[in-house]
C-alpha cells in the first residue's frame, strides 16, 4: 500500500471540502480570517496548518473535525520518536519548571522564532522542517488550556540578546513573553548579565510534577533528549534548580527587563 503523508493528506482534504463548498481560495480566506496566500501555501504544502486555521477551516466547511484529526495526527508524527513520551508526561503535568540557558523555552517561543531556530540549527528544511514549527507550537497549547500547570521558567539573560531571526522576529517574542509571563499560573525568571557562573550553564532541563507519582525530568542534547525518573538524579536536578533559581530576579523585574529588551530590538 502507497502511504499517504499525512500533510499531503490535509491539504487534499482542505481542497476538497473547500471545492465542494463552492468556495475559491480568497472567498476561504475571507470567511476564517486569514489571508488568500496562507490558504494557498497550506493547499500547495508550503505551511503546515496551525490550529485555529485548521478549527475554523473544519467549521466553515464542515468537516465535521475531519481536518483537526489530520492535524493531530500530523502533529504527532512531526515528533521525533524519542519526544514523544516527553509531549506526553508534560501534557499530564500539574507544574513545570523549566531553565534554559540559550534560547527562549520552547513552550514560550513564537511560530517565526521556532522557524528562526530550525533555519539555524538544523538540517531540516521544506516539509521537515515546516512540521517541526508545527509541532512545536501545537506543544503551547498546555498553557492554553482551562486548568494549565504552573509554569516557571528561569532563562539566561544572553537569551535576550541573541539575534534569533533578526530584529523584528526578537521583537515580536520578547513581547510575547511579557504577554504570557502576565498570566495567573506562569512564572518567568532571568539570571542577571552581572552573575558569572552558576551551575545552569552546564545545560538546560525541565522538571515536571504529574499529579500523582514523582517529578520527571527532561534533558537535551545535540542527538537526542533523555527522559530522566532516577531518585538521584531527580534529586540533583532539584538542586540545580533551586541554585539557578537563587541566581534570577523576581517575577516583576523579569517582566519589566525583558519589556526594555524588547525595546533596544525596535
Amino acid at each position: 500500500m502507497i502511504r499517504v503523508p499525512l500533510w499531503e493528506l490535509f491539504a487534499g482534504e482542505l481542497r476538497r471540502l473547500r471545492t465542494e463548498a463552492g468556495l475559491t481560495q480568497e472567498a476561504l480566506a475571507e470567511r476564517v480570517s486569514y489571508s488568500a496566500s496562507l490558504v494557498a501555501a497550506v493547499e500547495q504544502c508550503r505551511r503546515a496548518p496551525r490550529a485555529e486555521f485548521t478549527e475554523r477551516c473544519d467549521e466553515v466547511l464542515h468537516g465535521g473535525g475531519l481536518l483537526i484529526r489530520i492535524r493531530d495526527a500530523l502533529v504527532q508524527e512531526a515528533l521525533m520518536p524519542w519526544f514523544r513520551e516527553w509531549v506526553g508526561i508534560e501534557q499530564e503535568a500539574t507544574a513545570l519548571r523549566s531553565f534554559e540557558p540559550l534560547v527562549v523555552p520552547g513552550l514560550l517561543q513564537t511560530e517565526e522564532y521556532v522557524r528562526a531556530l530550525h533555519e539555524g540549527a538544523s538540517p531540516l528544511v521544506g516539509e521537515a522542517l515546516e512540521q517541526q514549527v508545527a509541532a512545536r507550537v501545537a506543544r503551547q497549547a498546555v498553557l492554553d488550556r482551562p486548568a494549565p500547570p504552573q509554569f516557571v521558567a528561569v532563562l539566561d539573560h544572553s537569551v535576550l540578546s541573541r539575534p534569533v531571526g533578526g530584529s523584528k522576529v526578537m521583537r515580536e517574542q520578547l513581547a510575547h513573553l511579557v504577554e504570557v509571563g502576565r498570566r495567573p499560573r506562569v512564572h518567568l525568571h532571568l539570571v542577571p548579565e552581572t552573575v558569572g557562573a552558576y551551575p545552569g550553564l552546564n545545560g538546560a532541563f525541565v522538571l515536571a510534577t504529574p499529579a500523582d507519582g514523582d517529578d520527571v525530568g527532561y534533558l537535551d542534547n545535540q542527538l537526542h533528549g533523555s527522559i530522566v525518573e532516577r531518585t538521584v538524579d531527580i534529586n540533583s536536578l532539584r538542586q540545580t534548580w533551586e541554585s539557578v533559581r537563587a541566581e534570577a530576579m523576581p517575577h516583576g523585574a523579569t517582566l519589566a527587563a525583558i519589556s526594555e529588551a524588547a525595546k533596544r530590538w525596535s
